[in-house]
């Protein structure tokens, strides 16, 4: 299969991009910046930056493009919501370049933000998105993105399939995404901050994630058209993930509780049932295993690494 995949240097971008390679498919990666983790997929990728609306103009045609580049840190957006709206702009861009080219199968990555707060006791379903508990620019441009992908299906016969990640964490992720930086700041006896004292997320270890984007696109036309939550399926609490991180790495650093900051949700679990029924999704790394690999990774690959 001929596939283009956008974000191919971030950090879910590149597991996927390394895991397509290895079944065999044709894949050309989409990113502003090279890969500094898998230097060997830069010859496969285009350095193009798709708020240029002719940039894809140098892009090859596809059997299907997988959509993943963003912005996408929540707080960040929320000090600069500009970045949202270029969230809404490549997404625009990207679809144009499809309609255009004739290209009919989408998969697109939105998120668990777009639910905002509303869990109680129970795990989210795909169907309890709604706008108004929109608490971001990040989960707005989520919105949007979902609603031009199902505008395009209506109006010109694209199929997509849309996945709404959760934490999904493991390798390739230097940034200042929660795991990464306090595995950053241990690693130097920092102090590190947890933002909200009952802040409970589902983490998704990379390698599942992965798994239920690959049968997605393994049987593209039998779920086409549908939504779907990537999760474990469990929250657990920031302040557990800190402290088991701080005893991984027997580090002397202390445990700051901050306020919940602005725009990000606090409160959610994935009903992952859905996945589990259509693509036959079965996650199976959980917190604790997950971190054990993750600070293996980091210590094998990033050992000199600290912020």
């Amino acid at each position: 299969m001929k596939i283009l995949l956008t974000g191919s240097s971030g950090t879910i971008g590149t597991r996927l991009f390394e895991t397509l390679l290895q079944q065999g498919h044709d894949v050309t990666g989409i990113d502003r910046r090279s890969n500094v983790w898998r230097p060997d997929l830069n010859s496969r990728t285009l350095q193009i930056d798709l708020l240029d609306s002719d940039a894809l103009a140098a892009a090859p045609s596809a059997d299907i493009i997988i959509h993943f580049a963003a912005n996408a840190r929540v707080y960040d957006l929320v000090k600069t919501p500009s970045m949202a709206l270029e969230n809404a702009i490549t997404t625009f861009h990207v679809l144009e370049f499809a309609r255009k080219q004739k290209i009919k199968k989408i998969i697109f990555s939105s998120s668990r933000e777009t639910y905002g707060n509303i869990m109680k006791g129970k795990a989210i379903r795909e169907e309890e998105v709604f706008i108004q508990n929109c608490e971001s620019p990040y989960a707005a441009s989520k919105f949007t993105n979902e609603a031009y992908l199902h505008s395009y299906a209506a109006s010109y016969g694209m199929q997509s399939i849309i996945f709404r990640f959760s934490n999904v964490y493991g390798m390739y992720d230097n940034s200042n995404r929660v795991i990464p930086l306090w595995i950053s700041q241990l690693r130097g006896n920092k102090d590190i901050v947890v933002y909200g004292k009952e802040k409970t997320l589902d983490f998704t270890y990379i390698d599942d994630c992965v798994d239920g984007v690959v049968s997605a696109i393994r049987q593209f036309s039998r779920v086409a058209g549908q939504t779907f939550n990537l999760g474990y399926g469990k929250d657990v609490s920031l302040v557990y993930v800190a402290q088991k991180l701080s005893m991984l790495f027997n580090a002397r650093s202390r445990i700051h509780v901050s306020e919940n900051r602005t725009g990000e949700v606090w409160k959610f679990r994935a009903n992952i049932s859905k996945a589990k029924k259509y693509l036959v999704y079965q996650p199976k790394i959980g917190i604790d295993e997950g971190l054990i690999k993750t600070v293996a990774w980091y210590q094998i690959n990033l050992p000199e690494w600290i912020v």
